[in-house]
Order: C-alpha cells, then structure tokens, then sequence
C-alpha cells in the first residue's frame, strides 16, 4: 500500500531514479524504481530536523568544525561537554593531539581540576607530567604507583631524544 503523509518540501533522493507511476500528495511522494521498491519521500521534515540539528551542532561546536584539525576538533568537542562536578575517564586522549594541543588539554584540565575529576589512561610524556598525578603503571601484578622519572616510557623518550640517531642505526641496522 502506499502511505501519503503532508511536509513541506521535496527533495531529490541520491541513487533512486523513479520508473512509471508517482504518487504526490501534500509534498510526499510514492513512487517505484525500475526494481519496483517503493521510496516514500519525506525529506522535507527530514530536512527540517537535520537544520535544528545542524544549528545546535553549530552552537555547540562552532561553524564547520571539519575545518579544523582532527586534535582541535577533539579539545572544542570536550571543552564543550566538561562538567562541574563530573568524573571523566580518557582512554589515550592525546591519540589526536599534537605535543602543543596535549599541553592544551593539560591546562584545560587544571582549569576544571577543583570540579572534576579525570582519569587518563595515556602513554603521553606530556600528560604523565600532569602536577600531583598519581601514576599507576600496569606493567606488573599488582599494578603500582610509579614515580614520573622511573617510568620506562619516560626514559626511552628522554633518551632517544637525547640521542635519535643511535635509535635510527639500530633500527637500520635490524633489517
């Protein structure tokens, strides 16, 4: 059966190419493609809906957030969902920050650390350094708190930045 439904506007569907018989109703149409599915075309509230959603995307995390980087995209989405009060559970956060925006987020956490509380589990440099945080590393059984500077991440960066070209021979070197 067909099913008519007034909205306001019609708009064309991608990919669906009418065959034979339409069906208009009050800004709906009913019709068949050449396989004989039947497409019931009621964008116009679809496109209502998606404009409401569009403009409190906007207002939430600004026009065209596709224009920015994927990292400054990540701290605007989170800046925008930080609550007083809120337990906050970050799996690996600086996967799409650059050194300088992990430093961003850091100082967005200090500003929100009297309110919230933030638990990351992260492999960042920048982010173990966090004031007063307590480290506890899962390396062993039982997992332990680990001082910063015993850290075995820290270390190996601390020495490869001191010296990359011994790393980068080695690695030559192993293939």
């Amino acid at each position: 059966g067909e099913a008519l439904v007034p909205v306001q506007t019609l708009l064309p569907v991608p990919g669906f190419e009418p065959q034979g018989k339409d069906a208009v109703d009050g800004g709906v149409r009913v019709t068949a493609d050449r396989r004989g599915e039947v497409a019931v075309i009621l964008q116009g509230q679809a496109k209502m809906a998606f404009a409401s959603s569009l403009a409190e995307l906007n207002a939430r995390y600004g026009v065209d957030p596709d224009a920015r980087s994927h990292g400054e995209s990540f701290l605007s989405l989170f800046a925008s969902r930080i609550q007083p009060g809120g337990l906050y559970l970050l799996d690996e956060p600086e996967s799409p920050l650059s050194p300088t925006s992990q430093l961003a987020l850091m100082a967005m956490l200090m500003d929100r650390e009297s309110d919230c509380q933030f638990i990351l589990a992260t492999h960042s440099p920048i982010l173990m350094a966090y004031p007063g945080a307590q480290i506890w590393s899962f390396d062993a059984e039982p997992p332990q708190i680990v001082p910063y500077e015993d850290l075995e991440n820290i270390q190996l960066m601390r020495d490869f930045l001191n010296q990359p070209d011994r790393y980068i021979a080695r690695l030559r070197n192993c293939e």
